[in-house]
């Protein structure tokens, strides 16, 4: 059973020794050689100092392609074209896989074809120098996003290559991302990675960690989102991360999208210890698109308008293609535009939205509950408590594929378009708080004239790829909410 403590150096380094052998590259990683690549690099390209500074919402994609010059041309282009200020390398399905020999065969057939045999960049095939290469030509700072549980090897490869920033968690990259993990192996896994970051951020090279805060994408409640950043963000800290950003992924209602943000904030400042400089990430819409890119457009021009109001540091975009899976380089750019026009044309305007302290104060209080229960679960010891409230579900993640997690918590729409709780299992919220969840989810029941029921949750999960926010039934208008 891991425990939350900080990895010695020596058990560190004995584990660095052993994955170098993994695949070939991890032998050309040499920590001290990296320290130096590190300082060489200017200001402009230190991930930490360019988003920490920012006195408004710094925009970012997502993006990876498998040959190293088509990666390049591609963020040079989203960068350029689409105005990014921070840009990704997302890596491919093989190498989150740990499969690296696939992922060799599918870099060397994309190097050979006019087509990409692989969704990503595989960057520990490209090996240390590659990643060099990338970070060397292109003017702002770059991010590794990925979706591995065990990101040990990539983490060294990437580290060591020059990026400055890692996404990802043992939680957040489990329970929405594989059956085969169990949690106490990824968290014993991040522990490595956070090390390492700690041991960079000791030598004057601080690294951005961030985890990922959408977890399953699918109308996750705020409160389980956010008590996951702690956790994560606590076992982080432990191991001497210093510069965290916490994750928070769009459900649709603007009130409790940017109730959830604040709260985000505000937690992660107060349980976070003061060496760490907290900031906070929002994720546009993550769950499916409508086909109609028009219609796509305007779902990421909510999310541009919440980006607006709730100011969080930095905003992961979509794009209108998101439907028919990657996009375009073109349709990519558009997407960081919408969302820059929104942005700039709405920071300004002191908006009052009704309601948003009242949620706010309801969000904290529940993740304060799941936090305490976590706590008292592994006796103050935060990373054997989250794997004993995983196994005893008084934590939950809804649409979980993990084995890790039970998956029995069930969100739905209230009248507003909130995310409630539908299906509390044996979610640890108190009394109060599911009675509220209930009398609103009570209310939407009473408006469309039918019982509370399992077709309210799945109506949810399909509302916006359809056009509208709540799952109504067909031919019911509603109110506001389900307006097209």
């Amino acid at each position: 059973m891991p425990r939350d403590t900080k990895l010695p150096a020596d058990e560190l380094q004995r584990a660095a020794n052993e994955l170098r052998d993994d695949w070939h590259t991890g032998r050309a990683v040499d920590f001290e050689e990296a320290v130096a690549f590190h300082e060489s690099l200017p200001k402009s390209k230190r991930f930490a100092p360019v988003l920490e500074s920012a006195d408004a919402p710094l925009l970012q994609p997502r993006a990876g392609v498998p040959c190293l010059e088509a990666q390049i041309d591609l963020l040079r282009y989203l960068q350029e074209e689409g105005g990014a200020d921070l840009l990704p390398t997302t890596i491919d399905s093989y190498t989150r896989d740990n499969q690296y020999e696939k992922a060799e065969e599918g870099l060397a057939a994309s190097r050979n074809s006019d087509s990409d045999e692989l969704n990503g960049f595989p960057a520990v095939n490209h090996g240390v120098e590659d990643c060099r290469r990338l970070v060397r030509a292109l003017d702002a700072p770059i991010e590794v996003r990925h979706g591995t549980p065990d990101a040990r090897l990539l983490a060294m490869v990437t580290l060591a290559g020059g990026f400055q920033s890692f996404e990802g968690g043992p939680i957040s990259y489990n329970i929405p991302y594989t059956k085969r993990h169990d949690l106490e192996t990824t968290i014993e896994h991040w522990q490595f990675v956070d090390r390492l970051c700690g041991a960079y951020t000791e030598r004057g090279v601080t690294i951005n960690r961030e985890p990922f805060g959408p977890l399953t994408g699918t109308l996750v409640p705020p409160c389980i989102a956010i008590a996951v950043m702690l956790i994560e963000g606590q076992l982080a800290a432990t191991q001497g991360v210093r510069s965290l950003t916490l994750g928070y992924g769009q459900v649709g209602n603007l009130v409790q999208d940017v109730a959830a943000l604040r709260a985000l904030r505000k937690l992660g400042e107060e349980y976070l210890p003061d060496p760490v400089t907290v900031t906070t990430v929002f994720h546009e819409w993550m769950g499916g698109f409508p086909p109609d890119e028009a219609r796509a457009n305007g779902v990421i021009s909510l999310g541009g308008a919440t980006a607006a109001v709730a100011k969080p540091d930095k905003v992961i975009t979509k794009s209108a293609q998101e439907f028919q899976g990657v996009p375009t380089k073109e349709a990519n750019a558009a997407g960081l535009r919408t969302t820059r026009q929104l942005i700039d044309m709405m920071i300004e305007q002191d908006i009052d939205l009704g309601g948003i302290d009242d949620e706010q104060r309801l969000i904290e209080r529940a993740t304060r509950a799941l936090i305490d229960a976590i706590e008292q679960a592994g006796d103050g010891d935060v990373a054997r408590g989250v794997v004993a409230a995983f196994d005893s579900g008084e934590m939950d993640v809804p649409f979980a594929p993990s084995d890790a997690a039970a998956g029995a918590v069930l969100p739905a729409r209230d009248d507003d378009g909130r995310v409630r709780i539908f299906n509390f299992a044996d979610l640890a919220l108190p009394a109060d708080i599911k009675e509220i969840h209930k009398a609103k989810l009570g209310e939407r029941a009473q408006t469309e004239g039918r019982d509370q029921s399992f077709r309210m949750v799945a109506d949810d999960v399909d509302a916006i790829s359809d056009g509208k926010l709540i799952g109504r039934p067909a031919g019911h208008r509603g109110g506001a909410s389900d307006a097209d």
